[in-house]
């Protein structure tokens, strides 16, 4: 149940608040021009390189898992790369989800964000999701439902539940273990209901607190030479371990959909490949990070378009697969699924970019003044920022 620039946060650019790259608290930030000089506005906000990368990075991991689920079966070595991505691909995603969530709290304007960009995107794609299912699917589901998330937006409606648990976690003693103990006791729990990807939310529950429970010096932790020199060994270790346990292991533990009971698992094992899976995920996301680079790339303004590359890139990956586009049999190749990744990287870059997200910005963000109060606290706030910046206008001759 999920990655995630040193540029402009312009109006353009401007995403739902769940993947903000805004510098975080702690982070170094330019000195403060003299009061007398006018700060140009764009300037008072700039976007973590960093962080932009690795979502992007994330987000193509992400569309390059998916791509595979067609071919995987003719290869223990595709099998093996999934299984090796689906450890951490999604964790990484949420553990940065939870990160930027830090400053969430019940107050107006952050709960109108968390609606227009968080519950409103659901409620479009989801429906939009049913209708694209119902006219070109072959799934055998019809109807639109807004309680049984179809494909990715279950993300969306788990990423509005853990987000607005943030306050929760941040008065709790010890949150990490809390969410570990909910997310063991939901692999043993298969009456959980089915609502909301709700298993899913429970099981992935930990990512996102761990992102809340992090500080900017965890990150530059894992961005040191030894600890990608570090990494090299380890995520060797990792694809080899997949490549020996892949004929043995059920997909559906890494999915985190349903309890160890229904996967035809004794009990026990649920809350053992909790912490285990948590553990491999930690360990593979921190590797991950230690490989992204920190400076400006040419993909690194495509990060703030991750959240339309993951919701967009499922109708391409879905109409292919119901289209037969799978169905060639030189796809099922080496050199085949080279090309089915290389397209599926391609498309979800083409779907991160500026262009796309000016046309779907309706629909990942909308507006809706007319349906929130006016917040007094906030226009006072905007009346007094008036009235500071006055006087600098008129001494600077504007």
């Amino acid at each position: 149940m999920t990655s995630m620039v040193l540029r402009t946060h312009t109006r353009e650019a401007r995403v739902p608040e769940m993947f903000d790259a805004s510098p975080s608290p702690g982070q170094t930030r330019a000195p403060t021009p003299p009061a007398a000089q006018p700060v140009p506005e764009r300037s008072a906000k700039q976007r973590d390189s960093f962080f932009d990368n690795a979502k992007y990075l994330a987000i193509v991991l992400v569309a390059m898992g998916h791509s595979w689920e067609a071919l995987y079966a003719d290869s223990r070595v595709l099998r093996s790369l999934y299984i090796f991505v689906y450890t951490f691909h999604m964790p990484a995603f949420i553990i940065i989800s939870g990160y930027f969530s830090r400053s969430f709290d019940m107050r107006p304007d952050r709960l109108k964000r968390l609606i227009t960009g968080v519950a409103v995107p659901y409620v479009i794609f989801e429906t939009v999701y049913s209708l694209f299912r119902d006219h070109f699917g072959q799934d055998g589901e019809t109807g639109i439902t807004l309680l049984d998330p179809y494909f990715l937006s279950w993300f969306l409606a788990a990423l509005f539940v853990w987000r607005l648990t943030t306050p929760l976690w941040k008065v709790v003693r010890r949150p990490l273990p809390l969410a570990l103990a909910i997310a063991m006791l939901a692999t043993v729990s298969p009456a959980i209901s089915n609502d909301l990807d709700f298993q899913r939310l429970l099981q992935f529950l930990p990512c996102f607190v761990l992102g809340l429970c992090l500080k900017p010096e965890h990150f530059r932790m894992v961005r040191t030479r030894a600890m990608r020199i570090a990494s090299v060994p380890i995520v060797a270790g990792a694809l080899a371990v997949a490549w020996l346990v892949v004929p043995h292991i059920d997909f559906g533990w890494f999915y985190r959909r349903d309890a160890a009971q229904e996967m035809g698992a004794p009990w026990w094992t649920g809350p053992l490949m909790t912490l285990a899976l948590f553990a491999c995920s930690v360990v593979l996301t921190a590797c991950f990070l230690a490989w992204v680079p920190g400076r400006r790339m040419w993909f690194t303004s495509l990060g703030a378009g991750t959240i339309c590359g993951y919701l967009l890139h499922g109708f391409v990956l879905k109409y292919t697969r119901w289209e037969g586009w799978y169905d060639a049999h030189w796809l099922h190749s080496p050199l085949g699924a080279l090309l089915v990744t290389a397209f599926a990287v391609t498309v979800v870059t083409l779907l991160c970019t500026a262009p796309v997200r000016r046309v779907f910005r309706c629909v990942m963000e909308p507006k809706m003044e007319w349906a929130f109060k006016q917040d007094p606290a906030q226009q006072a706030r905007e009346r007094q920022h008036g009235e500071r910046k006055q006087p600098v206008r008129e001494k600077a001759g504007v």
